[in-house]
């Protein structure tokens, strides 16, 4: 197994990889978008056509370009809803439907402790 490999096996948050491939990132873009980032990450290095499989360096120069390209996908514009992980839910379930159900303020709340 070569060196690359073995160290690539041995990262696991996005914020490993960036720092890996000495990827400069706001921690606030990785903290919203995370799981996306990596996701990017691997459509891009599954959808490369020639990956140079014999030289280590231009591997890590190529993977290192696929995932500066993952972050800027999410620098410029706002993440697309189909890309979101956490829906909003008032756009399933809107929040007048929800009132019915609710505790209302005239409701006196018990305490369930032992007195």
């Amino acid at each position: 197994m070569n060196e690359l490999a073995q160290r690539l096996r041995e990262l696991s948050s996005a914020e490993d990889f960036l720092d890996f491939f000495a990827v400069p990132y706001d921690t606030h873009v990785v903290d919203t978008r995370r799981p996306h980032l990596l996701k990017r990450f691997f459509q891009y290095i599954r959808q490369e056509p020639e990956l140079p499989a014999d030289n280590e360096q231009a591997l890590y120069r190529c993977y290192r370009a696929l995932l500066i390209r993952s972050y800027g996908d999410f620098l410029a514009a706002p993440m697309p809803a189909r890309e979101r992980v956490f829906r909003n839910a008032d756009a399933h379930v809107p929040r007048r439907s929800l009132s019915p159900t609710l505790p209302s303020a005239t409701h006196k709340l018990v305490s369930r402790e032992p007195a």
